[in-house]
């Protein structure tokens, strides 16, 4: 003889199968022509950074799903010609806040040929190092720039996995 189910299991099941790990939402952050797709609704903040030696205000962006940090963060640095020195600069800062030699980032083994559709310069690099609670992280990122905005997409975490980081670094764009 079938039983039928509890209201509350039915209800329970709805629920999880209405809530993924991975919600991804079109993010466009204003000021910017970027489009980038973020897998859960991002915290922003904004806080004054020395970039490219000037101080500047960088506009962040992020959240957390399925054990990983994803962020996206920019900043106008005004001078078309300190775009790559800036760059070079925040990926130097990026792994010095996990504990990574920034020698790190001449090394083509830590190197990816990172793509934005758009940007006039982009620059993929990936790291092991260590996140602020003392545990090992695991970090990918893109920096990249059209004009004289510059951005930074990043995941941090275990280990991402080929799907979620498509997902995320394919979803870049500068239209």
């Amino acid at each position: 003889m079938c039983r039928p189910w509890p209201i509350g299991v039915l209800m329970a099941l709805a629920l999880t199968a209405c809530n993924p790990t991975f919600n991804w939402r079109e993010l466009r952050p204003e000021g910017t022509p970027l489009q980038a797709l973020m897998p859960c609704k991002p915290e922003t903040a904004e806080r004054s950074v020395p970039l490219g030696g000037a101080p500047t205000m960088l506009h962040m962006h992020s959240c957390k799903a399925g054990g990983l940090t994803f962020a996206l963060a920019w900043a106008d640095v005004a001078d078309v010609a300190a775009v790559p020195a800036t760059l070079t600069d925040w990926q130097r800062a990026a792994l010095a806040a996990i504990r990574v030699d920034p020698a790190l980032q001449s090394d083509p083994a830590h190197r990816w040929a990172a793509t934005v559709a758009g940007s006039t310069l982009a620059q993929g690099i990936t790291a092991l190092g260590i996140d602020p609670q003392g545990q090992p992280v695991q970090s990918r990122s893109v920096y990249f720039a059209r004009g004289s905005q510059v951005f930074q997409a990043a995941m941090y975490g275990a280990a991402p996995g080929d799907e979620v980081s498509t997902t995320f670094f394919d979803g870049l764009k500068l239209p």
